[in-house]
């Protein structure tokens, strides 16, 4: 009887053992590697509207940029600005007007990073939206006005009042915004970003309508779209950091 059981025990222990000698022991010890990401606010500005501050005399204008990462995709963005430009419009020779638009702007909104990081890295390609409202006068310096009664020389005659300031005015409109952010050295990131603009509200004079508005550029008659870019310079401060994927590797004895 005793035989009977131990052929029946080695019946059932053979394939244990077979399968054992089958699979490779690892003698390496295991260590868990815990990456993690870092999170913080991100301020700069805009380089090309400092560039252009200095190479345009007509124009003066500073916009600085900032984007705070609430998750591992999520950032919260803003910018907020102060434009100053001169411009003219005129028809052949003739100057038409001249007129000088000062004011502010911020726009406030989200953008999600669709670029998939190696680990270490911090680069973005991001889609998002911004809501903006601007505030801003406009000066109306020269202008000249078409004159028909003159029978046999119909012409273009000087304004009566120059130099008309017109005050109080404001703009919102919604934007959409595609952007990317590439890391230069540690912590410094170079970006740029084009953006579309639709007008929501656009509160102006009855006598000189808004042709240029801080921070969404130029208006054009009959729409309320608009575009607009910007480059961008900014600093990198980590605040802190979260855990973004654990992974075994083998440690050597």
């Amino acid at each position: 009887m005793s035989k009977y059981f131990i052929s029946l025990f080695l019946l059932f222990l053979l394939p244990l053992l077979t399968r054992a000698q089958s699979e490779p022991i690892d003698l390496q010890a295991k260590d868990t590697v815990e990456y993690k990401d870092e999170y913080g606010l991100r301020v700069g500005a805009d380089l090309s509207r400092l560039t252009f501050s200095f190479i345009d005399e007509d124009y003066t204008g500073l916009e600085l940029v900032g984007d705070y990462r609430l998750t591992r995709k999520l950032y919260l963005a803003a910018e907020i600005g102060n434009e100053k430009k001169l411009q003219d419009e005129s028809l052949g020779s003739t100057l038409l007007y001249r007129y000088e638009t000062s004011g502010s702007y911020i726009k406030i909104g989200a953008e999600v990073n669709t670029y998939e990081n190696w680990f270490g890295m911090n680069n973005a390609i991001t889609i998002g939206g911004r809501y903006a409202v601007a505030s801003f006068s406009q000066t109306l310096q020269d202008y000249n006005i078409y004159e028909s009664n003159q029978f046999f020389n119909p012409d273009f005659v000087p304004g009566n009042n120059p130099n008309v300031e017109y005050s109080g005015l404001s703009a919102s409109w919604l934007e959409f915004v595609m952007g990317i952010k590439a890391e230069l050295f540690a912590n410094i990131y170079i970006g740029m970003s084009a953006r579309l603009g639709f007008l929501v509200t656009n509160k102006e004079d009855e006598n000189f309508p808004n042709l240029w508005i801080p921070g969404f550029n130029k208006v054009t008659g009959g729409s309320n779209f608009g575009v607009g870019y910007n480059y961008t310079l900014t600093y990198f401060i980590p605040l802190y950091k979260k855990s973004k994927k654990t992974k075994e590797t083998n440690q050597e004895p």
